[in-house]
């Protein structure tokens, strides 16, 4: 099962960026660095419209778990609760909050041209921000390569740097 990680204002605040792993889930307060790197995976992240709070996860798997894996973070639908748990418990209501998501890459577009695991994984994390009423403020999905994203919880924007493998060049955003 995913490890899984929550920063609160009684723990010390780490020392550098949180850097999530696949399968992870993060809470952070104004000022904490959450960062990970995706491929086919993909990151939400929800805020309250204050920016006070953010959650950051790292989706690998979409479909359906199995009873043994249910609360594996590492399936979307398990990611998300997690998150919405999360800042229900520092006094967030998740529909009240707005989402940033990155990813979904095609990691072997000589392999897969249109159906890909990254185009499921988007299909599925827009598909279930729709179904919750929690609006997308911003977006980078797609495409054949993969991210880097870097946010520190408060007012700017979540940093995205992508790199696509056919280019082998870098893009930031």
């Amino acid at each position: 099962m995913a490890t899984l990680i929550k920063l609160q204002t009684t723990q010390a605040k780490p020392a550098g960026p949180l850097e999530l792993m696949p399968g992870d889930v993060a809470l952070g307060q104004a000022g904490d660095q959450l960062k990970t790197l995706l491929g086919s995976c993909v990151s939400v992240i929800l805020t309250d419209p204050r920016r006070t709070v953010g959650a950051m996860c790292h989706i690998v798997h979409v479909g359906v778990p199995n009873a043994a894996n249910r609360h594996n973070t590492a399936y979307g639908v398990a990611a998300m609760h997690e998150m919405f748990t999360k800042l229900r418990a520092v006094g967030i209501n998740p529909r009240m909050c707005e989402a940033y998501v990155y990813g979904g890459g095609n990691m072997f577009p000589h392999l897969f041209r249109e159906k890909h695991v990254g185009a499921s994984n988007v299909d599925w994390a827009l598909h279930y921000l729709e179904t919750h009423d929690v609006p997308v403020l911003d977006h980078c999905l797609g495409g054949n390569g993969y991210r880097k994203v870097s946010w520190t919880v408060g007012r700017q924007e979540p940093v995205v740097e992508t790199v696509f493998s056919e280019q082998g060049a870098l893009h930031g955003r």
